[in-house]
């Protein structure tokens, strides 16, 4: 049997796509349960966090790193189902770095010349490159097994948008215990702690998507 009519038995079969929708859903609860325990309990919300909740800057990390969240776990649902149209999930995904973006050029705007260097480097990179990682490492399991219910045709795709979501759901929760709140520093050690994370997925579906 060729690998294309393979792929059509499996996206005509309802319990197959029945089980991964109900693993995926499993997975994402499952997911924030785990990224929410270990935040609580090795972290929490920071001090100040009634006063950030009236910071602009601080409530667009929350809004970009939900919406990563958001648009990845909605090109995971349909990364898993074979022969599934990517076309739109893919582009909301691109939409949210563009998102971000538009915060970097308007923090550009308001923030001196001389303080931009300041603003990226923050006080708080090493702690975002290992906690977020650290947060996803729970949700990205539970993803990668639920993918494993699905028939993803490019495991390695599938993984690092698996990662993606994890990321964007452990930077989310990261987020409200950052005292960095610039988009400048945001779009440097966010981008590189998700993207460790996405590396991660990426290599983890390789090794057990493939099928």
């Amino acid at each position: 049997m060729k690998t294309d009519e393979l792929i059509n038995l499996l996206s005509q079969d309802s319990a197959v796509r029945f089980r991964f929708g109900q693993a995926l859903a499993v997975a994402l609860l499952a997911g924030v349960l785990l990224a929410g325990l270990f935040f609580f309990a090795a972290m929490g919300f920071r001090p100040d966090i009634y006063a950030a909740l009236e910071s602009l800057r601080f409530i667009f990390k929350l809004v970009v790193t939900l919406a990563l969240f958001l648009a990845a776990s909605n090109l995971m649902v349909q990364i898993g189902r074979p022969g599934a149209r990517l076309q739109w999930p893919a582009v909301t995904l691109v939409l949210v770095p563009l998102l971000l973006v538009g915060a970097v050029v308007a923090e550009l705007a308001a923030v001196p010349s001389a303080r931009w260097g300041a603003q990226m480097i923050g006080r708080n990179a090493h702690e975002c490159l290992s906690l977020i990682p650290l947060l996803s490492i729970g949700p990205l399991s539970a993803f990668i097994l639920a993918l494993r219910q699905g028939a993803p045709q490019h495991p390695g795709r599938a993984g690092a948008v698996a990662g993606l979501a994890a990321g964007g759901l452990a930077a989310a929760f990261y987020a409200s215990n950052c005292t960095d709140d610039s988009p400048l520093f945001v779009a440097l050690w966010y981008t590189l702690a998700i993207g460790i994370v996405t590396g991660a997925g990426y290599l983890a579906g390789k090794r057990w998507l493939t099928w």
